[in-house]
């Protein structure tokens, strides 16, 4: 899923070697009469309610991206928001495992779990340092063409907070096949050539990613005490129904203002209207869970619809001015906004349960990807680096999503990078950072590698002082590979608020797994 508040990063650095031959660890291309076995994914939604301390209720929304592992278990990345009550903003992110038992075709039963971070809108005493555990058991029917339907009882825990509390839910499950190899193969520019063969290369479906800069105005009972007007910053993703009609998730966070916190979390979809040559007119619409930074979204489902014209700059890049209207379903929120994107255009295969010949990915392009499931500390470089607490360190988990531009036989490869993370500790439960950037990675003897990154984007919430939320941050660090697909590494870093107090040193463990996908050229 997939990081939440989001920005813009330039990088320039360099890693020295030791002068000693860097050893590769990267995989051969298929050979060409390779049958590539296809990845389960698993797209959720679920919907439950919690009982808050006093008798409170709050009305939480929880989406997932699962990738299946065997036929029993799956992996993936999860976020739960506020969507009905009185606490609009109060959001997590975290890792999620689940075990599945099929008892028939249609029937089968889940036992999940799910490690999280996060809080806000006002709940530091619910969510305490902000670590959050659920479990939950449910039983699912397949529909076989519509997608899956299930119902069971979760049991929700913040082990330094106040909440605690069992409830039953209600879930949607959409699954499909990826095409994904362990590793990285050497050229992300090969492609295996059909030649005369005759096997039918595989079709691509369109997708978008973009960066996202906008400047929202807010009714004044919509900003209370932090104003009318903020400035966000997040990215998007889209991905093509057919011709015309498309699907679409973003998320941003306030970087500008007086709302550091705010973060916004949409998902919808849209019709795109071709009129000249490189050029559309798109109409969307999305709705999610939004508030922090003492914005009024109540309980926290919000709308977001409007109009974009985008324009082609290239063939694989385009820039899109949009327009909007904002509102909540309950409270005072309501606004417009104005965004500009820049879009990059690129297309997936469409594959099913069957494994894929590596004939058919003739026309595709490897795409050399990195997740990494990932932990920080921060300790405060800056007397007043939060507006409570000042003595404690603040620690964070989170997940980092890596893009190779560079070959992954080189020594030295430049990566592009999309990171979330959310404090779990430390007494600043709601604290929640998204950053984009990019960086180095220079291989070393011994299977050793060395990494320096630079990133900027949003941060705010569980009382560090950042200011408007644009934040900056600089890590370096040494790993080591533990196989084809697994390494290790540790960081050490600074972060900073550009327009705040905030200052704090960065130690970081993180479990990195290499992948490979492959898109349209």
């Amino acid at each position: 899923m997939m990081g939440l508040r989001a920005g813009l990063l330039l990088v320039c650095c360099w890693v020295m070697s030791s002068g000693a031959a860097a050893q590769g660890t990267a995989s051969v291309l298929p050979s060409p009469d390779a049958l590539l076995p296809t990845t389960p994914v698993t797209w959720s939604l679920t919907q439950e309610t919690w009982n808050l301390p006093a008798g409170e209720t709050m009305g939480m929304t929880g989406g997932s991206l699962w990738w299946g592992v065997n036929e029993r278990l799956k992996l993936g990345l999860a976020s739960y928001g506020a969507t009905r009550g009185e606490r609009g903003g109060f959001i997590t992110l975290g890792v999620a495992s689940e075990l599945q038992h099929r008892w028939s075709q249609d029937w089968s039963s889940t036992l999940g779990l799910y490690v999280g971070a996060g809080g806000g809108r006002g709940g530091q005493p619910l969510a305490g340092g902000g670590l959050m555990l659920r479990t939950d058991v449910g039983l699912a029917y397949d529909t076989q063409r519509w997608g899956r339907l299930g119902a069971g009882v979760s049991h929700v825990r913040f082990p330094d907070g106040t909440i605690s509390s069992t409830q039953p839910f209600v879930r949607y499950d959409y699954s499909f096949n990826s095409l994904m190899v362990g590793g990285h193969l050497q050229s992300v520019s090969g492609s295996v050539n059909a030649g005369t063969i005759g096997v039918k290369p595989l079709a691509t479906r369109g997708q978008e990613f973009a960066l996202v800069a906008r400047d929202m105005r807010l009714s004044a009972q919509a900003g209370a005490s932090s104003g009318t007007r903020m400035q966000l910053l997040g990215v998007e993703w889209t991905a093509d129904l057919d011709e015309r009609w498309f699907l679409k998730l973003e998320s941003e966070g306030a970087m500008g203002g007086q709302s550091s916190g705010y973060m916004q979390i949409l998902a919808g979809g849209g019709y795109r209207l071709p009129v000249w040559q490189g050029g559309a007119v798109k109409i969307h619409a999305a709705l999610g869970p939004a508030g922090g930074g003492a914005v009024d979204t109540r309980g926290g489902l919000i709308w977001d619809a409007g109009v974009a014209l985008q324009q082609r700059m290239t063939r694989h890049d385009s820039l899109e001015l949009a327009w909007g209207k904002v509102g909540g379903f309950s409270g005072h929120f309501k606004g417009d906004s104005l965004g500009l994107k820049w879009v990059h255009h690129f297309s997936h295969p469409e594959v099913g349960s069957e494994p894929v010949s590596a004939l058919a990915l003739a026309g595709l392009d490897a795409q050399n990807l990195r997740i990494r499931l990932a932990h920080q500390t921060y300790k405060g470089a800056a007397t007043a680096w939060r507006t409570t607490y000042p003595g404690l360190a603040v620690s964070n988990l989170g997940v980092q999503l890596d893009y190779f531009m560079t070959p992954a036989d080189q020594t030295t490869q430049w990566f592009v990078s999309g990171q979330g993370l959310a404090a779990y500790k430390g007494q600043a439960g709601a604290y929640m950072t998204g950053l984009v950037g990019g960086g180095v990675h220079r291989l070393l003897p011994g299977n050793w590698f060395a990494e320096a990154e630079a990133l900027v984007g949003a941060g705010g919430g569980g009382g560090l002082a950042t200011g408007g939320g644009l934040v900056g941050q600089f890590n370096a660090g040494l790993g080591h590979r533990l196989s084809k697909q697994l390494s290790i590494m540790a960081t050490t870093g600074h972060i900073a608020a550009l327009r705040g107090d905030f200052k704090a040193k960065v130690l970081g463990l993180a479990l990195v797994y290499d992948l490979t996908t492959f898109a349209g050229r």
